[in-house]
């Protein structure tokens, strides 16, 4: 009997911190300080008789995200109270919405194997206010409110999702629109961005949905996988071993122990006793009011990436690359529009500027995207430095590429000057003209270090005759030592070669 296949069925609730001046339903300042309990008013923290004003900032920064992701926009939208008693919620009741939230049915087109697209469905985007945060001590429970009543918008997924690297690939995508759309920084780790997953297994070809467990406490990309894998293996062994669940759970995720952990059975619609909040009219939306916000809205990544494959000839894989984050997409561009510049303003390239393009075009992208993507990057992470850090500017990088591109710097050289670049924002030129690193291109002068190798080198001068190749590199070395670095290793290679072959 052949044995029975299972597959996960994923969905996600995804909570992200919008960065507004102020909370969502107050004015008390909503931003990060580390002493507790100090960026709150009688509002946020419940008082009695005390009236909720929605923060208007937040409803646009709420609708960008969802016009984002192809979300309809309810012309009519209501807060309601969501009901349940913990310490975190000072009120005794969080503001949120049920029945008529900001947006619903609308989707993200993901690539997971970077060539075909998946849609997956966006169910709701709602906003509401966040809770206090808890902190588990050794002397007990202790609260800090600076987080209650910050705004938030959730959104949730239907459950599209049949791998965990799907989910994470989804995550990290709308991560990059939040941050496209500058609603968020939607920082995982710092909780800007923060994850509930939704898992339930059934037999393959079943379309039937089983109870599901939500999978909390996900700080990052990685554990929303990780926990997700683990899942999958244990409610399998589960189904295996005719256990299969039959009531909704809430667990929690171990980092540490890597493996999820029981917390409670879920709350169902019903214990939240959700009623309209009564002391804030609902939200009515006009076409002229979307249309703003529409108007405003930057070109999204996704658009960019296509944009640059068309332009630039960029692969997927690179597009996306250099569209994950809105500055690099910018100094990307920024940098390809100097080198196309300077490319068609060449006396030695002769067409069209489309023609030259079509000619050039693909080692030009290529040096920036090496230079950019490994170089620049590589500097970043080694000086712990974040990309709006980098003092180099979008003119100085291209004319790094030229030069290398005009033969006036190596390789080994260009390197030493990006590395000045870097630390001091200097001008490419001038710092190869004060460090006297411009590569020699003088044939005489190379020639004539060619016969000095050749003369205080004769045996593996001999050796090359005599079919040694790698004594040719010893002899390019000797001569690159002499020339300190300067000198064009294709022209001491060409020059070895007319003076030793056949000799």
């Amino acid at each position: 009997m052949a044995k029975t296949e299972y597959e996960a069925v994923i969905g996600l609730e995804i909570h992200i911190q919008i960065n507004t001046k102020s909370k969502m339903f107050c004015g008390s300042d909503n931003a990060e300080v580390e002493e507790p309990n100090v960026n709150v008013c009688p509002i946020c923290m419940g008082h009695p008789g005390t009236l909720p004003v929605v923060n208007d900032e937040a409803i646009k920064k709420g609708l960008a995200m969802a016009l984002a992701l192809n979300c309809k926009i309810n012309q009519d939208s209501k807060f309601d109270r969501k009901q349940y008693f913990y310490p975190d919620l000072p009120k005794g009741y969080q503001i949120s919405q049920y029945d008529l939230p900001l947006a619903e049915k609308g989707y993200l087109e993901i690539y997971p194997d970077n060539i075909t697209p998946m849609q997956v469905k966006i169910e709701r985007l709602h906003l509401e206010e966040d809770t206090a945060k808890i902190f588990h001590t050794k002397d007990g429970v202790q609260l800090d409110f600076n987080r209650a009543g910050s705004p938030l918008m959730e959104i949730v997924t239907e459950p599209d999702f049949d791998d965990p690297a799907e989910a994470k690939l989804f995550l990290q995508d709308l991560q990059i629109i939040a941050r496209y759309l500058d609603v968020s920084d939607a920082d995982m780790e710092k909780g800007h961005l923060r994850c509930d997953a939704n898992i339930s297994i059934r037999e393959k070809g079943d379309k039937a949905l089983y109870p599901k467990t939500e999978i909390k406490n996900l700080n990052s990309f990685r554990a929303v996988e990780n926990a997700l894998n683990f899942e999958i293996k244990r409610q399998t062994r589960l189904w295996e071993d005719n256990e299969a669940p039959d009531k909704q759970e809430t667990r929690g995720w171990n980092d540490k122990k890597k493996e999820t952990v029981p917390q409670r059975a879920k709350e169902g619609l019903a214990d939240y006793r959700y009623f309209p909040e009564p002391d804030i009219p609902p939200l009515v939306f006009e076409k002229k009011d979307i249309q703003k916000i529409e108007d405003y809205m930057p070109a999204l990544p996704h658009v960019r990436r296509e944009r640059f494959m068309q332009e630039y000839g960029l692969s997927y894989v690179n597009a996306r690359i250099v569209t994950n984050n809105p500055k690099i997409a910018d100094y990307f561009e920024d940098s390809m529009s100097e080198l196309q510049a300077w490319l068609y303003s060449l006396d030695n390239t002769e067409g069209s500027d489309e023609e030259i393009w079509t000619k050039y075009g693909d080692k030009v992208t290529k040096m920036l995207l090496s230079t950019l993507t490994t170089e620049v990057f590589g500097l970043l992470k080694e000086n712990n430095q974040d990309f709006i850090d980098l003092k180099i500017t979008p003119e100085n990088i291209a004319e790094l590429i030229t030069l290398k591109w005009e033969n006036k710097l190596n390789s080994a050289n260009a390197k030493k000057v990006l590395r000045v670049m870097f630390d001091k924002g200097s001008d490419p030129s001038q710092v190869m003209e004060e460090e006297d690193l411009e590569q020699v291109q003088d044939v005489g002068e190379i020639d004539a270090i060619c016969d000095r190798i050749i003369k205080n080198n004769p045996d593996p001068a001999e050796d090359f005759k005599n079919g040694k190749e790698k004594s040719l590199m010893f002899l390019v070395g000797q001569a690159m030592k002499e020339s300190k670095g300067k000198a064009n290793p294709q022209m001491l290679m060409d020059i070895f070669h007319k003076k030793l072959d056949n000799k």
